[in-house]
This record gives structure tokens, sequence and C-alpha cells, in this order.
């Protein structure tokens, strides 16, 4: 007979209290864990302070002046949004996804926890976490989501109590925008702005549900549901989510039945810093705002200094993206063609040829040989190893090309490519527009706009003019057009003089057709300091020795300089900075620097006036006339072209009522260049540029800048005869002089 134990109500008693007292001693163990993870017993935890203030690594944004994204610094590609600015259907991917009673725990789901925990029991692997505890871990981790059981346990608990937190200081809006704003989306986009842009060229706000649907499936394996990686699981991964969100009646059934035929339709747009428009500008803004930040003492309340790749802060630019855009594409669209005459009229000959240092200096400042020297290898084992083939990928101009090359012959291609760098500018308030700092920044990283000078050619002639019309020379006042020595200022001078036109000619004409004897002349009239004076007060910073040959443009300067310079004669004398840079603000949209930019009196107001009077001429019937002829330009267009010694540099100076650009196209050295003039003159080399960029700006109606206007006039009129027929009936024909007879005048 089988005994049976009957439990007495003494025994159940009993039983009550020890199983009471169990899961007493398990709740307040819990709460004793609460308590010591809340002291920071299992690490620290963020103050309050932290909490009010989340850090998160997130990128500085720059701003066109038509208030477009013009690009980012960032070490994480991270740009916060609010609220607002997020679709509804990125909303409810991610609740339905991720968090169901999102809207109804206060940061733990006890319900979907102990859910959890079970099916984790049985084997059947689930994660836990709310969307607030998924955000206290991504603020508040550096080293993310511990791997070892024992590590994740204390980290899950400062989580927990993170997200109690985080729960009592924000509300679920708020939440759920950190929570957007700092995840990661793959492809360097973190948070939801970045990835809207990456994945589909669109905004938070506009977000399709499929595609929403597509960016919230990522966050659950970023490179398993990646949809440039993996897109069939990326696509599998979207259509359960919207499932979920049509289960939860967040889409109709016409919506979920349309979008999950639809393919993910990508508008792939992959963000680094060699990519987008103004990649040069972005650069030297850069340099610009951390150097300014240093001298000025910029700094945060704590005294530590800002870092552009980190602290989120707002840049705004004078750089207008259409005209950028416009720039950017003239400048593709020629040098395609000039490289193509470039390499044309070398084919078959040897540019390298005496030019053999340069092939030397070219491996000195290559990145493998200084790999190779810290290697310890000798000259000769390096030069055997520049001869060597090997896989490397070049730029082109139909694009990258993966190809097997030797060093030493890269080296040769690329010093065979040309150059070239633009700036366009508002005369009137110094505002530059547009900034095409080189052809290719991934494979050639110097600026020739504002960092890199080279010497200016027939671009310096106007300078020297303008001191003579400033002295009482009239546009119109002949001179013989023969050779001429200066002297008095040092050694004597004549200049070399290519295409000379025999006979008297108007300075206007000379200018025009860039006569370089006539130059000569007027600089003998006015001396080199006073052109030198001219010259540093119309904004060049480099170096101008007073000799007289900076009247043919000897000299180096920017195209950053220059374009101010010539700006000047647009706009009544006055030179304005170029400024490029208006305003920074921190993260929470305070101001913490504006520019303004400096103005100088540089010139006469009516000798300005006169000046782009005479260089209309040079468009008219000079070295520029192809701008009409080839391009159609018939509006009020002045400028200069410049051509330096063995055709090294080619110039084209462009100046209109509303805006004025500079263009420069060369080799990286000197020494390789055109053999012949027609082709590597300015007018030939640089011009083009110009005239396809202001083409596309004229076409384009909302930027404002209309044909028809001519350069103003100054204000009290123009006392300075312009017309050359009314001119030789006046009796004074030079300052202090009388006499028709221009031999008489010149003292030949």
């Amino acid at each position: 007979m089988q005994d049976k134990t009957i439990l007495t109500k003494a025994d159940i008693a009993k039983y009550n209290k020890i199983f009471w007292k169990t899961i007493l001693g398990v709740l307040a163990f819990i709460a004793l864990v609460f308590v010591a993870t809340a002291f920071g017993l299992f690490g620290e935890l963020p103050s309050f302070r932290d909490l009010e203030n989340p850090k998160s690594n997130q990128a500085s944004v720059i701003y066109t002046s038509d208030k477009a994204e013009l690009g980012n610094y960032f070490v994480q590609n991270r740009s916060n949004i609010t609220y607002k600015d997020i679709s509804p259907n990125v909303i409810n991917a991610l609740i339905s996804t991720e968090d169901e009673r999102f809207k109804d725990h206060s940061g733990i789901d006890f319900k979907r926890t102990f859910t959890i925990f079970l099916y984790n029991f049985i084997g059947k692997k689930q994660g836990g976490s709310t969307i607030t505890q998924q955000l206290a871990l991504n603020l508040f981790s550096d080293e993310g989501r511990a791997r070892s059981f024992f590590k994740r346990i204390p980290q899950k608990l400062r989580e927990l109590v993170v997200a109690i937190k985080l729960e009592r200081n924000y509300t679920k809006e708020e939440i759920i925008t950190m929570y957007l704003n700092t995840v990661d989306f793959g492809n360097n986009s973190y948070g939801i702005k970045a990835a809207a842009r990456t994945y589909f060229n669109t905004t938070p706000a506009k977000l399709s549900a499929p595609q929403a649907a597509t960016l919230i499936g990522i966050l659950k394996g970023v490179t398993l549901y990646s949809p440039t990686r993996n897109p069939d699981r990326s696509l599998g991964r979207r259509n359960l989510i919207l499932s979920k969100m049509y289960d939860a009646d967040y889409i109709s059934v016409d919506v979920y039945q349309s979008a999950k035929e639809k393919g993910l339709e990508l508008h792939f747009r992959p963000t680094n810093h060699n990519e987008g428009l103004a990649t040069y500008f972005r650069t030297i803004l850069k340099q610009d705002i951390q150097k300014t930040f240093t001298q000025l003492s910029i700094t945060k309340a704590d005294g530590s200094t800002y870092d552009l790749d980190r602290d989120g802060l707002k840049i705004y630019t004078t750089i207008d993206s259409k005209m950028q855009l416009y720039a950017e594409q003239a400048q593709k669209e020629y040098m395609k063609e000039l490289q193509a005459q470039f390499n044309s009229h070398w084919k078959g000959r040897d540019a390298f040829k005496g030019n053999e240092n340069l092939i030397k200096q070219g491996m000195r400042r290559s990145d493998r040989y200084a790999v190779l020297k810290e290697e310890g290898k000798s000259d000769e084992e390096i030069n055997a190893d520049f001869k060597k083939p090997v896989k490397m990928q070049i730029f082109s101009w139909k694009g990258n090309i993966d190809t097997t090359m030797t060093p030493i012959d890269s080296i040769k291609y690329y010093k065979m490519f040309l150059r070239n760098s633009m700036m366009a500018m508002d005369p009137e308030n110094g505002e530059v527009r547009a900034w095409v700092g080189g052809i290719d920044y991934e494979h050639f990283k110097y600026d020739q706009v504002k960092m890199g000078t080279r010497q200016v050619g027939s671009t310096a002639k106007p300078f020297t003019y303008a001191v003579g019309i400033d002295n009482g020379y009239s546009p119109c006042y002949q001179v013989d057009n023969v050779p001429y020595t200066v002297t008095g200022y040092g050694e004597p001078w004549t200049p070399r003089a290519y295409g000379s036109i025999p006979g008297y000619l108007t300075l206007r004409k000379a200018l025009a057709k860039s006569q370089n004897y006539i130059t000569a002349w007027v600089m003998q009239q006015v001396g080199p300091t006073a052109v030198a004076t001219l010259i540093k007060r119309m904004g060049i910073t480099s170096d101008i020795p007073p000799y007289p040959s900076i009247a043919l443009g000897s000299f180096e300067a920017s195209v950053y300089d220059m374009v101010g310079a010539y700006s000047a004669f647009v706009n009544h004398g006055v030179w304005t900075e170029p400024i490029y840079l208006t305003r920074i603000e921190d993260k929470n949209g305070n101001t913490l620097y504006e520019r303004k930019p400096k103005v100088v009196q540089a010139l006469n107001e009516q000798t300005a006036y006169v000046m782009t009077y005479m260089l209309k001429g040079v468009v008219e019937q000079g070295t520029g006339v192809r701008l009409r002829y080839k391009y159609g330009l018939t509006n009020p267009i002045g400028g200069k072209t410049g051509t330096t010694n063995d055709n090294s540099d080619g110039w084209f100076m462009g100046i209109t009522p509303k805006l004025v650009g500079g263009v420069w196209t060369g080799c990286e050295d000197r020494a390789i260049h055109f053999r012949t003039t027609n082709l590597g003159e300015g007018a030939n080399t640089a011009l083009p540029v110009f005239a396809l960029f202001l083409k596309k700006v004229y076409a384009d109606e909302s930027l404002g800048i209309k044909k028809n206007i001519d350069f103003p006039q100054p204000k009290n009129g123009v006392s300075i005869t312009l017309d050359c027929g009314q001119y030789q009936n006046q009796e004074t024909q030079k300052p202090g002089e009388t006499g028709a007879n221009p031999d008489e005048r010149l003292g030949f």
C-alpha cells in the first residue's frame, strides 16, 4: 500500500511563507541591484546634466546662400532633426517593428521582457530591449553592446536605469527622435537624416512607407540587411516590416499591396569627403574656420575647443548651389576637350625630355617613396621598385580606371594632366558664389583658387592702365606701337612682343589686343611703384616687387585675389574682400561668429568705370572676342586674357555688372605646357570655362542674373572722354601737353 504524504495546514503555511520570502527576497535583490546600479556600483552612469545634453558625434553642416546643404564635416555622418521633420512612416515602421508598446511603457516593457525570457529559455533567442533602452545604449555606452555575458549583465542593468531616467526627462516624441538621430544605418550614415539622403536622396519628411521600412530594416543588422550589400535580404526585411505596419493599421491594404510589389528603388549617394559639390571649397572653409576659432579664442562654455567633425555646428556660406554646379559642369565639359587637345598635341613626343628632374621630384614627393625610405631601402632599390608594374586606380575624364602600370609611368601620367581652377563672386558685396579649386579632389587635393599662386601674365595689364587713367590719360590716347624700353627703375627693361600691331593705337585698343610695347610705355609714364601700390590696394596678397615687368604679370597671384581685384573695377573702385563664410552657429542655433568683408576705396570711381569700358573692348575687338563669336555672349561683358612665358599658364578674368570670375589653367609643373600659343593662350585654355559657366547662369532665370544690364556709371557722370572721335578734336592730348602731332606728344 502506497504511502501518501498529507500536508497539514501548518505545512502549507510554512511553504507559503518560504515561497513569499523567496519572492520578496528575489524582488529585494533585484531592487538592491537596481539601487547599486543607480549609484554606479556596476559602472558610471550619466548625470542629470548628461541626460539633458546627451553626447553624440554630430556632423557639422555647411549651408549655401540658397539654403541647400553643401556638405558635412564628420567622424560619423550624423545630423540631428526634430520630430516634425520625420515622416510618420518612419515612426510607424520603427514602433511596429521594434517596440509595439512604446507609447505605453515607461522605458521597460515588463510584459515583453518576461515573454522574451521564456522564449530564450526554450532556445528561441530574441531581443527584449525597448526603443528607450536601445537609445540608452547608443547614447551612453561608448563600447556598444558587450558580447561577453558577464559584461552584458551589468551593462544591461545600467541600460535599464538610464532608460527609466530618459523616460522621466523626455517626452516620447523626444525619445524616438533622439533614437532616430543616433542609430547607425550603414554606409557612413548615422541618423535618419543622413540615411534618407544616402539611400534615397531625399529628406526624412518625404520618406514613403516602403522607403521607411527599408531604412528601419537596416537596424536589425547594418551589414546583413544592407540595401547595397544584401539587397535580397533587405527587400525581404522591408516587406516583413510593411506587413507589421499593415497589421498595426499604420498603412492601408492598398498601400501595403502596392509597396510590397516594388523593388528597393534606391537612389544611392554614398557620403565621403571626396564627393559632392565644392570639395575643394569645403576643405579651405574648414581650415579657415579652425584658424578663426583659434585666433579669436572661440570656445565652448567649459573652455574646450570646438570640433567641426563632432559638434554639429551650422556653417552658413555665400556659395550658390546652382552656380557652383554650373561652374563644375563648365569645367568638366571643357577640360575634357582641352585635355584631348593637349594629348594630341604631345602625341609621339616626349614632354619630359630635358625635364627628367620633374620625375625625380615626383618620386620624392610620393607616399610610396616615403614608405620605402622608412623601410630602409637604398635609392637604387627605390628606383627599381618604381619601375615594377603594380595595380592601381587612376583618374581619367571618363571616370576612374583600374589598370596596371609602373609608379614612374603614373607620375608621368599625372604630370601631363592640365589642372584648372575657377572662382566667381558678386562684385558689390564680395560674396563668393562658385569655387572650383581643381579638376578632381580625390586625385588632386591641392586647391588652386586660394592656396595656389601662378604668374598672372597679361591679366595684370589693367592695373598699369588703371594708374594711367587715374593720372589723366584717356582710353582714346594714341601711342606708337614700337619697341619701348623702360628706364629709370633699375635695369632697363624692354618687353618681348608677339603679334605686335604696327602703327598708332589707342590705349583701349592696345589693352584689347594685349600689346606689350604700349603697356611698357604706360609703365614708363606712371612708374612701377604706383602700379605695385595699386595692386596691393586691390587686394593682391602675394609679393609684388616694384619692377617694370609687373606690367606684364611677372608676379604670382591666386585666382581668389585676382577675382577680388577685378571686382573693384565693377564696384565703383571699391575693393570688397571676397568672403565665403558669413555665420557659424552651434548645434542649438546660438551664433558663434559672423564675418563682414573689409572694404577699401582702391580706385577713383571714374577710373574704375573707364576700366570697365576698356575691358569691354577686350571682348568686343580683342583677345576675348570668342566670347562673342563662339559662345554668343553679346551682352555687356568685359575681361582680360593672360598667357605666361612658354604658355605655362592660361588665364581669363571676366567681368559683368553682377558677376566677376577668374579662371586659371596649367599643368602642375610650368615646364609642361602647350608648345604653341594658339593652343596655349588663355583665350583657348581658360576663357571657354568662364563662357560655358556664364551661359548656364544666364539660362537659369531663377538666379536673377540678367544679361541686358550694363555697368553702372558714376553717380556724378563721366568726365573722361570715351568717344575717340570727339577726343581727337580736343586740344588736350596728354596731361600737361597740347598739340595734335603724335611725335610731339610722345617726345619721339
